[in-house]
């Protein structure tokens, strides 16, 4: 009897440590870090947007990572992602040389591929060409060599239409980061720029009018924006002549991302 029942303890404990070792085998060695989607309380009647309800702010300021610019300035920062063509960039590109602003246009590697004459057009009438990944994953699944890879690439294909300009600012793919993202593009030299100004104009077939996009990006300016548009998107070229006049109507002056200062205090954050 005591035999048997030492043998059922054993049997127990060691059920016990094998349970244990599953338990820890079964965890992934090499898990990806927690993982962002770029998310902020958007602006009302003139107030300043904030991300500190998101749990990524400390990232943002330890990375020199921006989402808004100087909120003491009714200054604006229009910015574009450009994925892939739609039709549209050519009436913004003559939107802008109209009224004079300077823009950010992220680009992927399909877009700088298909539309070099674009991209060139964008350099030659001084806005600014940033990197949005060549092939637009959630790179906070993929290795740090990869992620090297991914801007590389895009750098590279655009070097030719770039003149003297360096391709220095990037926008994670689909707003999707974490720590080891934004410290794997700084090393590779780029200051990580988000937003805090956007409405959901993406979708191609769900464009609702000129005057609704005009509407929500009014409603949300704000001194120090950082604007996200979607160039693939016809309200936006339709409605941004007015949004520009409007917004310099009300005191409000568009800059270059250049004009954001080098510091590792970003006044939004502060």
């Amino acid at each position: 009897m005591k035999q048997r029942l030492k043998l059922a303890i054993g049997l127990v404990v060691v059920g016990a440590i094998l349970l244990g070792i599953a338990a820890v085998t079964v965890k992934p060695v090499n898990a990806a870090p927690h993982a962002f989607h770029f998310g902020f309380k958007r602006s009302v009647d003139g107030s300043i947007p904030s991300v500190k309800e998101e749990g990524f702010e400390h990232i943002l300021q330890k990375h020199g990572a921006w989402y808004v610019g100087d909120t003491d300035k009714k200054e604006l920062f229009l910015t574009f992602d450009n994925g892939y063509e739609n039709g549209y960039t050519i009436k913004i590109l003559d939107v802008l040389k109209e009224k004079q602003v300077p823009a950010a246009f992220f680009v992927t590697g399909h877009y700088v591929k298909q539309h070099a004459d674009l991209v060139k057009r964008m350099v030659e009438e001084g806005h600014i060409v940033g990197n949005h990944s060549w092939t637009h994953p959630d790179m906070t699944q993929i290795s740090a060599a990869q992620i090297q890879s991914e801007l590389e690439q895009v750098k590279q294909q655009a070097a030719p239409l770039m003149g003297q300009q360096q391709m220095k600012y990037l926008r994670p793919p689909r707003g999707i980061f974490n720590d080891h993202v934004l410290d794997i593009s700084r090393q590779a030299g780029y200051t990580s720029v988000f937003w805090s100004l956007a409405y959901k104009d993406w979708e191609v077939n769900a464009q609702k009018g000129a005057r609704y996009a005009y509407e929500q990006v009014m409603k949300q300016l704000h001194p120090g924006a950082i604007m996200l548009l979607h160039s693939v998107s016809s309200d936006n070229a339709a409605a941004l002549g007015d949004i520009i006049d409007a917004a310099r109507n009300q005191g409000y002056t568009f800059k270059s991302l250049d004009d954001l200062p080098l510091s590792e205090t970003i006044p939004g954050l502060n």
